[in-house]
């Protein structure tokens, strides 16, 4: 599989990171997994880190246990990906409380959820993982640093069994957890390029940059619906996940790294991209349809009722 925008960036480590003083990060669903260990990795280097998070008691909690992390600031900010109006709500109020965003992380996600709605009636995968993150992403962009910001998506290895059914978007027909998850992963990854070749075309030194955290031990598995399911990832688990502190790197890399960049995807470059080395990721060939990508984005803005300006 080919790997994009190569950087040349091999076996990273956080240890990479410069002093992020000043800078600030808005990260989705920062209060657990993957997003709660980006933060930590960020405020370590003295970043001002915002934990949006769904949950207010579950944020306030993840922030207690960052505050005495680096020099920078911690703040939670209450974020319902799954409402269209509640996100409209958070970006008011996070533009009226914050200054210049250095990257936008967008992080959070639900997987192999049973068939259920989102406030707006949009399949709970999709309207979550990628709706409510174009939404936000439209929302917030004017606030990102336009000299060195960047918008963050956080996809996964399971975009590559994905695909974008545009006659069956929603899955009212034949719905099954796994294809929209994986459907839904597909559609981060082809918004996140489709945003990179934007901003490349309007001139704009604002990066796009994908990611992926491998196999990854988080509490995403253990709220799958489907009992089986978590018992296979119990035991899969235990055996070959990597720990969610090692899987926010290709996060926190896409993030704050100097060298990632725009059009690029990051992640664990082991076998199947599960673990290992982090660096250059594989990118499944659908990802890269320059069609599908724009179908999808007119699709998503048509759908959410708001247009991506740059």
């Amino acid at each position: 599989m080919p790997h994009l925008n190569t950087s040349g960036i091999t076996g990273w480590t956080p240890d990479a990171l410069p002093d992020l003083a000043g800078r600030l990060y808005i990260i989705t669903g920062g209060n657990s997994g993957i997003g709660f260990e980006a933060a930590k990795i960020l405020a370590a280097h003295n970043a001002d880190v915002v934990i949006a998070a769904r949950n207010a008691d579950k944020g306030r909690q993840a922030l207690a246990k960052l505050v005495n992390i680096g020099r920078g600031k911690a703040e939670m900010l209450q974020l319902d990906l799954a409402d269209m109006a509640q996100v409209r709500l958070a970006a008011q109020e996070a533009k009226e409380r914050f200054g210049p965003i250095a990257a936008l992380v967008n992080n959070a996600g639900v997987m192999q959820t049973p068939k259920q709605r989102t406030a707006d009636g949009f399949e709970m995968q999709l309207g979550t993982n990628h709706l409510g993150h174009f939404l936000w992403t439209a929302l917030m962009f004017d606030q990102i640093d336009p000299s060195q910001g960047r918008v963050v998506t956080v996809s996964s290895i399971m975009h590559k069994f994905g695909r974008i059914d545009f006659d069956n978007l929603m899955m009212e027909r034949g719905y099954d957890p796994n294809r929209a998850y994986n459907q839904s992963k597909l559609a981060n990854l082809l918004f996140a390029l489709e945003l990179h070749r934007l901003l490349e075309a309007a001139g704009s030194s604002v990066k796009s940059i994908a990611c992926h955290p491998g196999y990854s031990d988080t509490p995403l598995q253990s709220k799958v619906a489907n009992p089986l399911f978590k018992l296979v990832y119990t035991a899969s688990n235990a055996i070959i996940a990597q720990p969610a502190a090692r899987g926010a790197w290709p996060t926190a890399l896409a993030a704050a790294e100097p060298g990632a960049v725009s059009g690029g995807y990051f992640g664990p470059t082991g076998f199947f991209d599960a673990r290992g080395p982090v660096g250059d990721a594989d990118v499944e060939r659908r990802a890269m349809d320059a069609g599908v990508a724009k179908r999808l984005w007119q699709v998503s803005a048509d759908l959410v009722g708001e247009e991506l300006t740059l």
